[in-house]
C-alpha cells in the first residue's frame, strides 16, 4: 500500500465524527433503541412509492436539469403560494437540491468569503458553523435563552458590524423545538433593513408544528424575502429522509449566483423522486396533515413519561424533545449518554455538541419519529431510570 508522507492540511482540524453517527453506531454495538438520529422508523406512502416506480419505470433515469426538473418546481410555487400567499417563479426562484444539507453548504459557499461574518443561533444544527468556516468565514454566535430556546435580538444587535453577511435562522428548531414567531421576524426584519445581510432561513420542519400555531417563514414578510434564501426538505415532509431531496426558494438575483455552485457541487438531484414528488404535492392533504400526525406521537411519548423522572422542556415544533436529567444525573451529557447506551439499551442525543463550547446543561434530545410500539419501549426504559 502507497503512504502519503507529506504534511495534510486540514481545512476543518478541530471537526470529528458528528455526535448523529457516533451515537448510532453506538445503538447498532449495543443493540439499544435507537431515538438519537432523527429519522422515522415507520413506513412512508405507499403511493409515493408508486410513483417513483412509475417514473423509473418510463424510463425518467437520467440526469434532471440541473435547477430541477420543472413540474416539482412549480408544484413548490403552488405550494409556497397555497401556504404562505407569495409568489416564486419556478424557472428563476427554486432549485431542487440533494437534500437540504447540501443547499444549506451550497448556499453558504455562494456567499460568504475570507473575512464575512455569519450570525448563527446555538444550539445549532452541527453543518452550519462548518460550511462558514471552510470558506473563510468568521462565526458569531448567538446563544438562545433556556429553557424556552428563545432569541434575545438585543444581543444580535450587538453582533452586527459592516462585515455581517449573513444570519442564518432555523425555526421550528433543531435540536430544541421552538419557534420563531412573528415579533420575532419583524425584529429580524429591522436588523437586516438597508443592509447587504443574506438570511438563510432553514426551515425543513415547516409543517411539523403543534398546537395550532403559525409557521412564520421569511417569505411572508416583504422586508425579508427579497434577502431571504428558504430551505425545503421533502425527506422531513415525507418521511423519506435518505431520499436527500430539498429545494432552495430565493429571489433571482440569489439563485442565480446559488446556482453557479450548485452546478459544481451536485449538478442536479435524483430524477424520478423528483417527478414523483411533484406528483405527490397535487394533493395538500399528504402534508397538511403532518401537524396533527406528529403532535399525537409527540403527547403520546409525553403521555408515557409521566412517572419518569425526566423533566420535559417544551416541544412546539419538529420531532425532537429535549429531556432534563437534573433530578436524575449531575453527570456531564456525554457520560449520561454513553450510560444509557451501555447499561438501558437505549441511545438518545446529548444537547452539548450543538454548542461550539460543548457545554453541558444535563439535556438530551429524543426523535419521537417512531412507530408508538418503539415510543412505548423506549419510555418503559425511560421510567426505570
Amino acid at each position: 500500500m502507497l503512504t502519503f508522507d507529506g504534511q495534510i492540511f486540514s481545512k476543518l482540524p478541530q471537526s470529528g465524527t458528528s455526535i448523529f453517527a457516533i451515537m448510532s453506531k453506538m445503538a447498532i454495538d449495543h443493540q439499544a433503541i435507537n431515538l438519537s438520529q432523527g429519522f422515522p422508523d415507520f413506513p412512508i406512502s405507499e403511493k409515493l412509492i408508486a410513483r417513483v416506480n412509475h417514473y423509473m419505470k418510463k424510463g425518467f433515469n437520467q440526469y434532471a436539469p440541473m435547477p430541477g426538473v420543472l413540474p416539482l418546481r412549480k408544484a413548490i410555487a403552488q405550494k409556497a403560494e397555497k401556504t404562505y400567499g407569495v409568489s416564486y417563479d419556478p424557472e428563476n426562484e427554486i432549485t431542487i437540491t440533494a437534500g437540504a444539507t447540501q443547499a444549506i453548504y451550497t448556499a453558504i459557499s455562494a456567499f460568504i468569503k475570507e473575512g464575512n461574518e455569519v450570525i448563527i443561533f446555538e444550539p445549532a444544527y452541527d453543518s452550519y458553523a462548518p460550511a462558514v468556516k471552510i470558506n473563510g468565514g468568521l462565526v458569531k454566535y448567538v446563544e438562545l435563552t433556556a429553557p424556552l430556546f428563545k432569541i434575545n435580538w438585543n444581543d444580535v444587535k450587538r453582533m452586527i458590524s459592516n462585515r455581517t453577511r449573513m444570519i442564518i435562522i432555523n425555526s421550528p428548531h433543531n435540536p430544541t423545538g421552538s419557534l420563531l414567531d412573528e415579533s420575532d421576524m419583524m425584529q429580524l426584519d429591522v436588523i437586516t433593513r438597508n443592509t447587504d445581510i443574506i438570511v438563510l432561513s432553514d426551515e425543513v420542519y415547516e409543517h411539523l408544528i403543534f398546537n395550532n400555531q403559525k409557521h412564520q417563514s421569511a417569505c411572508c414578510f416583504p422586508g425579508l424575502v427579497n434577502r431571504s434564501m428558504v430551505i425545503g426538505s421533502f425527506g422531513k415532509t415525507f418521511h423519506a429522509t435518505g431520499w436527500k431531496t430539498g429545494f432552495v426558494m430565493a429571489p433571482a438575483d440569489l439563485t442565480a449566483e446559488f446556482r453557479k455552485l450548485h452546478q459544481f457541487t451536485v449538478f442536479a438531484s435524483n430524477t424520478p423522486i423528483q417527478y414523483a414528488i411533484a406528483d405527490f404535492l397535487e394533493d395538500d392533504a399528504n402534508y397538511t396533515h403532518l401537524p396533527a400526525f406528529y403532535q399525537s406521537k409527540r403527547d403520546f411519548f409525553a403521555e408515557k413519561l409521566k412517572s419518569s423522572r425526566f423533566e420535559l422542556i417544551p416541544c412546539h415544533g419538529t420531532y425532537f424533545q429535549l429531556l432534563s436529567y437534573k433530578a436524575i444525573s449531575d453527570e456531564p451529557e456525554m457520560v449520561f449518554a454513553e450510560r444509557l447506551v451501555k447499561e438501558h439499551r437505549i441511545a438518545l442525543i446529548p444537547l452539548a455538541p450543538f454548542y461550539q463550547q460543548n457545554q453541558s446543561q444535563q439535556l438530551m434530545r429524543v426523535c419521537f419519529a417512531k412507530k408508538e410500539e418503539t415510543l412505548s419501549k423506549a419510555a418503559e426504559i425511560l421510567c426505570r431510570i
